[in-house]
């Protein structure tokens, strides 16, 4: 009798659905918060994260390629608690799916100092890498 009870559970375990993933829309506005919550923290770290190693960053001047070198233009800005520049946050405008691996969001960036305030218009075009959506190309303006 023991013997027949296994092969149920362990068709029961097999049958068991997957974990739907999390909307891409979803996970894109999360990965953003989480970001623009680490400028606001002073943690470059946790600002970057959202950029994959190999990302292109568009500057008035020409690319920056990779992590390390989006990472090194903001660090100036990175005093330990905050950020310099400001309070950053976002306003989604618009959010468009490339392929099931590829995304891109349209936002106005914001930041809030104590007497001034910036904005500007940024595209991100998102990865799907692994379980994370990372940026590979920010043009920010």
């Amino acid at each position: 009798m023991r013997a027949l009870l296994v092969p149920i559970v362990i068709m029961s375990a097999a049958a068991a659905p997957v974990p739907a993933q999390v909307p891409a829309e979803t996970a894109i506005r999360q990965t953003m918060a989480d970001s623009a919550a680490g400028w606001n923290a002073g943690d470059l770290a946790r600002f970057m994260a959202v950029y994959a190693d190999d990302a292109v960053f568009v500057t008035p001047k020409g690319l920056l390629r990779g992590k390390t070198a989006i990472a090194a233009k903001y660090q100036p800005s990175f005093r330990g608690v905050g950020n310099a520049r400001g309070a950053l946050s976002f306003a989604f405008l618009e959010m468009r799916g490339i392929d099931p691996r590829h995304a891109m969001l349209f936002a106005r960036w914001t930041l809030t100092g104590a007497s001034t305030v910036e904005s500007g218009m940024t595209t991100l075009v998102f990865e799907r890498r692994g379980t994370a959506w990372q940026i590979i190309a920010d043009h920010s303006s």
